[in-house]
């Protein structure tokens, strides 16, 4: 206590500047029309850029949960696309509620190797949430491989970077089709196969998924011809493709169920027997 009184003792005057300033400030601010409209504009300013700060620290926190909406989002817009035959959208005319075949979940990686020649991923859906072996997985730049095996809550993918993956795709430009492969060498190129020497291309055309996929929606994005080559045993084309994925960063994906996939296949196994 003594050294509380010592204090203001030691420094009553400049306590009793500071005291008689702050009186001489608000007299001035109360009776001047132009101060009082400076200091209000500086208080709002001041108290706007800490309500500003603090709107940024909640957007950060909430950041996780906005994702999660809007893969949500992204999963039904690709649900009503794919089911359409062309990509133009009549929002008019969009039921959420009867798409006919194809089905559309979202998901998140959770574990990705791409330094092996036989890669895996792992998401976090499983059984429960209706994943099964064989759905197509993709994200917003092109595909990314099909689902493996599935547990309750979880599911393996085999990634379009493994060299037991065999995928239907196709030059867009000229619908000319053959396997996707992956020769295990570079992990931002794929190939395609079997190719006739028919197929009009060039450098640069895109590559998409094709009609004969029982996997994916047609015309999926994979990527763009960088190199073609002829194999001299079959006299087909090997194209080398740049892929749009960046396979070793990947986040949300879509994993797509086909639900007209058993019957088609049913039919032709059937169609075969005879």
């Amino acid at each position: 206590m003594q050294q509380i009184l010592n204090f203001f003792v030691k420094n009553s005057y400049r306590l009793l500047f500071l005291l008689l300033l702050g009186i001489s400030l608000v007299l001035t601010i109360k009776t001047h029309s132009y101060h009082r409209s400076e200091y209000i504009n500086s208080a709002n300013a001041i108290s706007g850029g800490v309500y500003q700060n603090i709107n940024n620290l909640n957007e950060y926190l909430h950041l996780r949960e906005m994702n999660n909406h809007l893969a949500e989002e992204n999963a039904r817009l690709k649900q009503i696309l794919y089911n359409k035959k062309d990509t133009l959208l009549d929002i008019k005319k969009i039921n959420f509620d009867n798409q006919e075949n194809f089905i559309v979940h979202k998901s998140k990686i959770i574990k990705n190797t791409f330094n092996t020649r036989e890669n895996y991923l792992t998401v976090n859906s499983g059984k429960k949430d209706s994943i099964a072996t064989d759905m197509g997985v993709i994200n917003d730049k092109g595909i990314v491989g099909i689902i493996e095996k599935t547990s309750n809550n979880y599911a393996t993918v085999l990634s379009v970077l493994n060299t037991k993956s065999r995928i239907n795709a196709k030059i867009k430009n000229s619908n000319h089709f053959g396997s996707l492969v992956w020769d295990g060498k570079n992990v931002g190129y794929v190939q395609l196969i079997d190719v006739p020497r028919l197929a009009a291309l060039r450098k640069g055309d895109s590559i998409v998924t094709g009609s004969e996929s029982e996997i994916f929606p047609e015309n999926i994005p994979i990527g763009k011809i960088e190199s073609v080559f002829i194999d001299t045993k079959t006299n087909y084309y090997t194209i080398n493709i740049r892929l749009f994925n960046d396979m070793t960063a990947l986040g949300y994906v879509y994993i797509i169920e086909n639900k007209k996939r058993t019957e088609k296949e049913e039919l032709e196994t059937e169609t075969t027997k005879k």
